[in-house]
């Protein structure tokens, strides 16, 4: 059988097939576009779970040295506290250590008639209290003063006598 048919058929036939032609090479760039698109965006995601790994690898080394670094400043806090307890007790030794060495090493006892009258801690304070009992100017004896104390003690009304403190020195 043979078919007839028209120009005008033939001719809109044609259009239409180029028309699908040209919607089939569009479709088929489309296709290769979006084949393309999906190679990349495949790539990308790739790229984002390798950075993803690499930052929970950096997040765990973090968190580790952060719990690491806690420990070191909780070391560091208590050797601070013990250096503040060290310190304190080294200014307390040292404030007893001067007063110690701010002690006489002898006082001044003031006999009355070979008698205890009292204790001083200077030479001079004897000197006072005894003026101050009616006693001269010059009438007490000081060792230190004279080559020997007179050999009665008694016999002499005021005497100053240091004697030296905390054993020998």
């Amino acid at each position: 059988m043979i078919a007839v048919i028209r120009t005008r058929t033939l001719n809109a036939l044609r259009g239409d097939l180029a028309k699908a032609r040209e919607a089939a090479d569009a479709a088929a760039r489309s296709s290769e576009q979006d084949h393309l698109a999906a190679g990349l965006a495949a790539d990308a995601a790739i790229r984002a779970e390798n950075t993803v790994e690499r930052l929970d690898d950096a997040l765990a080394r973090a968190r580790a040295d952060a719990a690491r670094l806690e420990g070191e400043l909780e070391t560091l806090r208590a050797q601070s506290l013990l250096d503040t307890e060290d310190r304190q007790a080294l200014r307390t030794l040292l404030r007893v250590t001067r007063k110690q060495n701010d002690r006489p090493d002898h006082v001044f006892v003031l006999l009355r008639r070979g008698q205890l009258h009292s204790v001083h801690a200077t030479r001079d304070a004897a000197e006072i209290a005894a003026e101050t009992e009616g006693a001269p100017r010059d009438g007490w004896f000081t060792p230190s003063t004279h080559a020997a104390a007179p050999d009665p003690a008694a016999d002499v009304p005021w005497v100053i006598r240091p004697v030296p403190l905390g054993g020998t020195r």
